[in-house]
C-alpha cells in the first residue's frame, strides 16, 4: 500500500507474469500487441489529421551531447542494433535513449529531426497526470477523492454525470463508469463523437452510465478532457498557462503546443506537440520522482502513486494502468524489471525504467498500422534494455 494524502484506497499490483511469455512469442511485436488502441482512439487519427513535420527554433537550453554507451554502463554493439533495425517503411521517426541522466542515443528518420514537433496523441494524458499532481501538491485541488461535481457543477448545473458521485480518481484510472470506450466505434462516448461537439466537457457530462464508478476500466479520452476543465477551474487560469508556469517553464521546454477546442481550452486528452528531446525531459522528471535541478516540481509521492498499477483493461491484461500512465514489466539482463510509460496512437512513447535508471523515447507516424506500432516494444526489449550491463 502506498500511503499519501491523495489516495483513498490501496494500490494493487496484479501479476503480469504473462508479459515475458508474450515477448518471447512475438517476433516483430511487443507486449501491447493486443492493445488495439492503447494510444487513445484505436486506428483513428483523432481530431487532428497527420500533417507534414513542423520545425521549431532550436532550444538554447538544450544540453544534449551524446555520451559513449560504455560510460553509462551500456553495450555499444547491442544498443546500435536498435536504430539499425529501423527500416525505411517502419514508420518510426525518432528514437532517443537516456541513462543516468545522460543522452546516449538520438536518431531521426523520415524528415524528422531534433527540432521537429511530434503529435503525442494520448501520451498527452500522462502530462495531464503530472499537472493534476502539481495542483494537489499546491492545495489547489483537495485530492483524488474530490468529486467532479464540486468543480464542474457551477458551470454545468444539472448535468447527468454530476449526480453519479464520480471522483477525480475515477477519471485518472479510466474507471468513470460512463458509456465511453475509445476502442469501440459504437460507444456513445467514443472520442470521435466527442470531437464533433463544440464543448467536449458538456458532451462528456451528458453520457449515460454503463458501470459503477471505480469498478471497470474503459479507455475514455473524455475523462482526461474533463480533468483539464477541473484543472482550469481549480487553478483559475487556462491549463496552458498553468503548465507553462509549473512544468514546461522549469523544464526549459520552449515549444510545447496544445491542441484546443471550444474557446481555446487545452485538449488535455491528446494532441500536444513536443520535440522528442522535450519528451525525454518529461520522462526524466518522472524518473527522478518529480525533482528537476534541485527543485521538487511535483511530489515523489504523486509520481509513485500515479505510475503504480491501479487496474488493467480487459483488452490488455498483461499491461496495467495507473493515473493516466501505463505500467508493465520488461525483460532485461538483470531479469524482470518494472516500467511505466506514456503511450500515444501512431507510436508515441516515453518509456521509464526506474530499476535501470533509463528513459527511452520513440515517435512514429504509424496511424492505422498497429503492428508497426508494436515493433517499438521489441526494439526496447531486444536492443535498448538488453544493452544495459
Amino acid at each position: 500500500m502506498i500511503a499519501h494524502p491523495w489516495h483513498g484506497r490501496p494500490t494493487r499490483r496484479p501479476s503480469m507474469k504473462q508479459l515475458a511469455r508474450v515477448l518471447e512469442l512475438m517476433s516483430v511485436v511487443g507486449l501491447a500487441g493486443i492493445l488495439v488502441a492503447c494510444g487513445g482512439g484505436g486506428s483513428s487519427t483523432g481530431a487532428i489529421p497527420p500533417g507534414p513535420p513542423v520545425e521549431v527554433a532550436p532550444n538554447p537550453a538544450d544540453q544534449w551531447t551524446l555520451v559513449t554507451p560504455a560510460s553509462v554502463g551500456m553495450d555499444a554493439a547491442t544498443l546500435a542494433q536498435a536504430p539499425a533495425a529501423v527500416t525505411a517503411d517502419s514508420g518510426i521517426s525518432a528514437m532517443l535513449v537516456m541513462r543516468h541522466g545522460q543522452p546516449v542515443l538520438e536518431q531521426y528518420w523520415n524528415g524528422y529531426g531534433k527540432d521537429t514537433l511530434h503529435d503525442l496523441r494520448s501520451a498527452t494524458k500522462s502530462i495531464t497526470s503530472l499537472l493534476v499532481g502539481m495542483a494537489i501538491d499546491q492545495h489547489l485541488l483537495g485530492g483524488v477523492d474530490d468529486t467532479v461535481a464540486q468543480w464542474l457543477a457551477a458551470d454545468y448545473p444539472g448535468a447527468p454525470v454530476l449526480s453519479r458521485g464520480l471522483v477525480l480518481e475515477n477519471l485518472l484510472t479510466m474507471q468513470s463508469g460512463l458509456a465511453c470506450n475509445d476502442w469501440d466505434g459504437s460507444s456513445p462516448g467514443n472520442e470521435e463523437h466527442m470531437y464533433g461537439a463544440q464543448d467536449w466537457v458538456q458532451f462528456w457530462l451528458g453520457l449515460p452510465s454503463d458501470t459503477t464508478p471505480g469498478t471497470v476500466e474503459s479507455y475514455c479520452t473524455g475523462n482526461a478532457v474533463a480533468l483539464g476543465r477541473v484543472l482550469a477551474d481549480a487553478t483559475h487560469q487556462p491549463v496552458q498557462a498553468y503548465a507553462q508556469a509549473n512544468l514546461f517553464g522549469p523544464l526549459q521546454i520552449t515549444s510545447a503546443r496544445w491542441n484546443t477546442y471550444a474557446d481555446g481550452r487545452a485538449d488535455t486528452g491528446g494532441h500536444m506537440h513536443l520535440r522528442p528531446r522535450d519528451m525525454a525531459r518529461i520522462g526524466q522528471l518522472a524518473l527522478q520522482r518529480g525533482q528537476w535541478n534541485g527543485a521538487q516540481l511535483v511530489s515523489g509521492a504523486w509520481i509513485d502513486a500515479s505510475t503504480s498499477q491501479h487496474g488493467a483493461f480487459d483488452a490488455a491484461p498483461s499491461d496495467g494502468y495507473g493515473y493516466l500512465w501505463w505500467h508493465a514489466t520488461q525483460t532485461a539482463k538483470a531479469g524482470q524489471v518494472d516500467m511505466f510509460y506514456a503511450n500515444g496512437a501512431g507510436g508515441q512513447f516515453i518509456f521509464v525504467v526506474p530499476q535501470l535508471d533509463l528513459v527511452a523515447v520513440m515517435t512514429g507516424e504509424n496511424y492505422n498500422a498497429q503492428a508497426k506500432v508494436n515493433a517499438a516494444y521489441r526494439l526496447l526489449g531486444a536492443y535498448i534494455l538488453a544493452a544495459v550491463d
